[in-house]
Order: structure tokens, then C-alpha cells, then sequence
């Protein structure tokens, strides 16, 4: 069961930056998607950012290049990274990490999409105030 822990939450005034982590471990295979996504209460979860197993990348339209997701892997550990800068207080949410085996057998990629992930981190608070 891969496992994967958040941290890097906090609160920020618009326009700040924070640092969002994500380690994932207990891994069985080389390679999996990886994703960034947020909720706030009484909405769906949406897509922030994700990362292919090829390293290719998608953003959600709303992050208009202020985040930069990143990864880098340590023995049977992913590290999986969200740089966030100019910070809007509509950002303000919880943010989850999440991973998915996703074979490079199936063509349809899981990109944003909250349902095609198979793990789940429980998530940290990002508060940006005005």
C-alpha cells in the first residue's frame, strides 16, 4: 500500500509563496503518476497539478504559471513537490498529494482528474488572506 504524507501548509498573505511536499513510499513499482489537487468545503476536488510517468506535466488553467510542480525519487521513496508563488486568497484550500500506478499500457493518462488516482495523502491547509 503506498503511503503518502503532505506537508508545507500554512497560512500566507496574497501575493506570498509556500513550499508544498509530498513524500510517497512503500512503492512497488518504478514510476507513477503523481498529482496535486485541493479542496475547499462544499466543492469537488479539483486538479492543481500533475506529472506523468515521461515527466510531462499539466496544469490546471487557474494556476496561470505561478506553481511549478517537481519530483525527484531516493531509493523506494518519491519526492513530490508544489512551488507555489503570487498566492491568491481563492487559493486558499486543502491540498493532496496523490499517486497512481497508471501503466504506461493505458493511453488515456489520468492528468487532473481526482478519479483516475489511485492513492491519497490526507492532505494539507494552504490560507491565503487578503
Amino acid at each position: 500500500q503506498v503511503q503518502l504524507q503532505e506537508s508545507g501548509g500554512g497560512s500566507v498573505q496574497a501575493g506570498g509563496s509556500l513550499s508544498l511536499s509530498c513524500v510517497a513510499s512503500n512503492l512497488q513499482y518504478s514510476s507513477y503518476c503523481m498529482g496535486w489537487f485541493r479542496q475547499v468545503p462544499g466543492k469537488e476536488r479539483e486538479g492543481v497539478a500533475s506529472m506523468d510517468t515521461d515527466g510531462s506535466v499539466k496544469y490546471a488553467d487557474f494556476v496561470q504559471g505561478r506553481f511549478t510542480i517537481s519530483q525527484n525519487t531516493a531509493k523506494n521513496t518519491l519526492n513530490l513537490n508544489l512551488q507555489m508563488n503570487s498566492l491568491k486568497p481563492e487559493d486558499t484550500a486543502m491540498y493532496y498529494c496523490a499517486a497512481d500506478p497508471c501503466s504506461w499500457l493505458v493511453p488515456d493518462r489520468p492528468g487532473l482528474v481526482p478519479g483516475r488516482f489511485q492513492y491519497w495523502g490526507e492532505g494539507t491547509q494552504v490560507t491565503v488572506s487578503s
